[in-house]
Parts: C-alpha cells; sequence; structure tokens
C-alpha cells in the first residue's frame, strides 16, 4: 500500500477516534451539566415567582402613601426599604437595625469604657450602627455598576426581539434567560409580575424604583409613553442603547481623569494616623503627648472629616 495513503488513513482513523470518544464524554458529562441547568433554572424562576408574590401584598399600601405627604420616618423607611431592593440582600428593615444594635452597643461599651466618657461611647455606638448601613450602601453601588454594564445589550436584545414580532413580555423574558445576574433577576421579576396579574405600568415603575438608575428611569418612561401614544419602541430601544452605551463611556472617562484625584484624597487621608501609629511604636513618650489633648483629637478628626467631604465632593458628581 502507498505509504502516503495509510499515513492519510491512519490520520483518519485517530481523528474520528478521538471524535468518538469527545462525543461519548459529551453525552455522559453533558446530560448532566444539561440537566443541572435545567435544574438551576427552575430554582431561579420559584425564587422569582414567590419574590413576585411577597410583593403584591405591598403594592396598595405603597401606591396610597405615594399619594399623600409622607411623614419624615415613612420617607426615610421607604428610601432605606429602595436601597435594600437594589442591594439585593436577602434580609429586611428589622434585620438590617438588628445588625446595626448589634454593632453600636459593643462599639459604644467599649469606647465608653476606655475613654471613660459617655458621649465618646454614644459617637461610637452611632458610628457602629451605620456600618451595616455602609455595606448595605457598598453592594448597592455594585450592583448598580453592574446593572449599568448590561443595561445596553439588553437594550439592543429587546430591540431585536421586538423587530421578530415578540411582545415586550416576550422581550423581558428573552433578556431573562440570556443574560447574567443582576438585569436578569431585575426582567425575570417585572414579568413575573406581570404574569401574576399586576398591572404592566406598575411593575415598570417598581423596576426601575429597585434599579435606581437614571438609564432605566429613562427606558420605563419610553416604555409608558409608547404604550399610551404608540410608536416604534424597537426604535426607542436601540437608541436607548447607544444613549446608555455612550453615558457608560463618559462615566468611564470621568473616573479616569479623577483617579489622580481620588489617590491623592487618600494618601492625605491615611497619612496622619500612620504617621502617628508609627509615632507611638518609636517613641511613645513623644506621642503620648498628643493623646493627652482630647480637645485637639476631636478637631483633627473634625478637620480631616470636612476635608474628605469636600474632595468626595470635587472627584464625585454625577450628570
Amino acid at each position: 500500500m502507498n505509504p502516503a495513503l495509510l499515513s492519510l488513513l491512519t490520520f483518519l482513523a485517530v481523528i474520528m477516534g478521538v471524535w468518538g470518544v469527545a462525543s461519548l464524554l459529551g453525552d455522559v458529562f453533558g446530560r448532566d451539566r444539561q440537566r443541572v441547568q435545567e435544574r438551576l433554572d427552575v430554582e431561579f424562576r420559584n425564587k422569582t415567582r414567590e419574590k413576585a408574590k411577597r410583593s403584591l401584598q405591598f403594592k396598595d399600601e405603597l401606591m396610597k402613601a405615594a399619594e399623600g405627604v409622607q411623614p419624615p420616618w415613612i420617607r426615610w423607611r421607604d428610601n432605606m426599604q429602595a436601597m435594600l431592593d437594589q442591594s439585593a440582600l436577602e434580609f429586611t428593615l428589622k434585620q438590617l437595625a438588628g445588625y446595626s444594635a448589634g454593632w453600636a452597643v459593643p462599639c459604644g461599651i467599649v469606647a465608653g469604657l476606655f475613654q471613660r466618657s459617655f458621649l465618646v461611647g454614644l459617637l461610637a455606638a452611632l458610628l457602629g450602627a451605620y456600618i451595616p448601613v455602609l455595606y448595605v450602601k457598598f453592594k448597592r453601588n455594585a450592583r448598580q455598576e453592574a446593572l449599568r454594564r448590561q443595561l445596553s445589550d439588553a437594550f439592543d436584545l429587546m430591540a431585536r426581539i421586538l423587530r421578530a414580532g415578540q411582545s415586550m413580555t416576550q422581550a423581558m423574558q428573552g433578556v431573562a434567560s440570556e443574560f447574567p445576574t443582576p438585569i436578569a433577576e431585575e426582567f425575570a421579576y417585572c414579568s413575573e409580575q406581570q404574569n401574576l396579574g399586576l398591572s404592566p405600568d406598575i411593575s415598570l415603575r417598581d423596576l426601575a424604583r429597585r434599579s435606581g438608575l437614571v438609564e432605566m428611569n429613562i427606558f420605563v418612561v419610553a416604555v409608558l409613553v409608547q404604550r399610551q401614544v404608540g410608536g416604534n419602541l424597537s426604535v426607542i430601544l436601540e437608541k436607548l442603547a447607544t444613549v446608555v452605551r455612550e453615558r457608560y463611556k463618559i462615566r468611564g472617562t470621568i473616573a479616569t481623569l479623577t483617579a489622580e484625584g481620588r489617590m491623592q484624597a487618600a494618601v492625605l487621608m491615611a497619612l496622619p494616623p500612620l504617621l502617628f501609629g508609627m509615632m507611638l511604636v518609636v517613641n511613645r513618650d513623644y506621642s503620648k503627648a498628643l493623646l493627652e489633648q482630647p480637645a485637639l483629637l476631636w478637631a483633627i478628626g473634625i478637620s480631616m472629616g470636612i476635608g474628605g467631604l469636600w474632595i468626595r465632593k470635587i472627584v464625585n458628581f454625577d450628570f
């Protein structure tokens, strides 16, 4: 037999063997992966459905509260609830209050006993109570940033689905199935609310409230106006996707231009306590003289706080 033909047949036999083994392994392990993915999808839909069912019982109260002038404590409660919804953390306002109390009590006791001052203990307790709120704000900001990154592509997908002749609900379900969280969770929740009988106007407004993004508010307003006066919603979504993408680019440019200022602020805020800690190690007797002047320490702390807020106001702005 021709050696060249023998080499070709050997090569083809090896390729076919590798392909057969890969197909066999794919059939064995692929079915398990597909079964796991289907189970995860079912659990995700069940969780979203249960969450939407629980939200319906509060709609009447929220709508009635929005009609009149609310007391300050109700507005504060609604703002905190909106912040929790936007962070997607799995605890309630009561649990958040419990976490705040859990931080406030030990911080207040330790600081009060260490300084032998009720005022110092009270201030430390207030600062400790604010730590869980800071954590919620951090999670909310991270989630909103992830939403901004996904919005433009999600609007493009919705525009293509609408252009194919599908409905708005199907477009939201397409985003829920094709995109990862957090945007998939938000659109699946909105779609499930409508499936359970909630008005599309209310569910879309609730979507804007939960996201807390200007871009999402624009999307909701565009959809509501289109439902009332008509128009080509796919074209609107395409233009909105372009606007959102440009806004995101501008935010990145601003973050780049203000990076130096934010770094300088971090260095300036961290330098005094770090140097004071080094002085306590190197020359404790010399640095202890500052600890004997509590009024001066308070003045330093207040001045640094004002300076930090001033720098933050310079390098952080919305548009």
